[in-house]
């Protein structure tokens, strides 16, 4: 590497970190983290453990992120002294070359964290799957997408919890629910909200044809405890019925689930997996008001132009992604246009990609 091409990369180097300071809003997540350590070193701090433990959980996620661009400085300081000292000496400048390569992947780092900058982008996130028009080879999709995410999880070290699932008559799911835990959640997932699309040979067709299948993935944030969505008890609707279950001894016989309809939006939510009807109660009070607060995002998207547009039916023309296992294989995502043909790894999890590829698109988008 010759000295202008070492100059050129500090050039993009210290233009980088300018541009990451502002894009990670680090003066205001310094202030923000300030206030919320002063909050724990308060006294009666743990009075409400739900609260303190949300609190912590933000702050360790600003944290994170003020010292990850401090790193960056840091680094970056320390590649000046070493370039300084690879003027005069040889052994120096090859040392220069790999440490340069060194920080060219912690800036990448760092631009990643950028992209999941989103108020919402830290939360936990709570994912809801329905198969389409197909009976069973919908039904049959759903819980492969189901498995994918479950895959996803696990490589993520994320924790996946059942909120509510609906097994089909035959094979696969009618409906499952569930919370997704982990840093960066909802800021990676919320790119999966939309229809996903199969096509394949259908294992339930006699006549061994092509299927093409539809599921709908809708994506919300989980609220903190501290969070402003109120509902008032009269817009509220709420039943009470029996779980399914396996049978047998696994059966509750008790009026454990519930459904809770929102009178002003329509929208209704159930939680059946907590033996306790006060516990399924509390989850999908929760579901609710995450549900609600995707209701609010996406009407200021609207307002704004942005890019989720007219909600389209579980159909034809309507997927954010298809799945092709026959007559070739294709995994694409149409509205980034990335691609891969290893349909296998993205069921087996391997969905980063298709994530961090939607997150520039959408910055794209947002900067045009």
């Amino acid at each position: 590497m010759d000295r202008y091409e070492i100059n050129k990369y500090f050039e993009t180097f210290k233009k980088k970190i300018a541009d990451l300071a502002e894009a990670l809003q680090i003066k205001t997540k310094e202030a923000k983290l300030a206030s919320l350590d002063a909050l724990i070193a308060d006294i009666n701090f743990w009075n409400d453990q739900k609260k303190a433990n949300s609190i912590i959980a933000e702050a360790n996620n600003l944290r994170d992120t003020v010292n990850l661009y401090h790193k960056l400085e840091s680094e970056y300081q320390n590649l000046e002294e070493l370039n300084e000292l690879s003027l005069t000496d040889e052994e120096m400048n090859n040392l220069l070359e790999e440490e340069i390569t060194s920080f060219n992947k912690l800036i990448n780092e760092a631009e990643e964290e950028s992209l999941l900058n989103g108020e919402y982008d830290t939360l936990n996130c709570i994912v809801e799957l329905h198969p389409g028009a197909g009976g069973t080879e919908s039904m049959d999709w759903a819980s492969m997408l189901y498995r994918m995410y479950q895959r996803f999880c696990s490589k993520m070290n994320f924790k996946l919890e059942v909120l509510e699932y609906l097994a089909g008559d035959e094979a696969g799911i009618k409906s499952v629910t569930f919370l997704i835990k982990g840093k960066n959640a909802y800021g990676l997932f919320k790119g999966e909200r939309g229809v996903h699309r199969l096509v394949r040979i259908s294992p339930f067709d006699s006549g061994a044809r092509r299927h093409t299948s539809f599921c709908s993935c809708d994506v919300a944030p989980e609220l903190n405890e501290n969070n402003d969505i109120v509902i008032k008890d009269e817009d509220l609707r709420i039943d009470v019925y029996h779980s399914s279950g396996a049978g047998g001894q696994s059966v509750n016989t008790t009026d454990s689930a519930v459904r809770i309809t929102h009178l002003p939006t329509g929208i209704v939510v159930t939680c059946q997996n907590e033996r306790s009807q006060i516990k399924n109660r509390e989850v999908a009070l929760k579901i609710l008001k995450s549900k609600l607060l995707e209701k609010q995002i996406e009407e200021q998207e609207a307002k704004i132009k942005n890019l989720k547009g007219t909600q389209m039916g579980i159909n034809f023309g309507s997927q954010i992604r298809s799945y092709v296992f026959c007559p070739y294989t294709l995994v694409k995502d149409h509205r980034t246009l990335y691609e891969t043909n290893n349909v296998n790894a993205v069921m087996d999890g391997e969905l980063l990609p298709f994530m961090m590829s939607y997150l520039k698109w959408q910055k794209e988008k947002e900067n045009d």
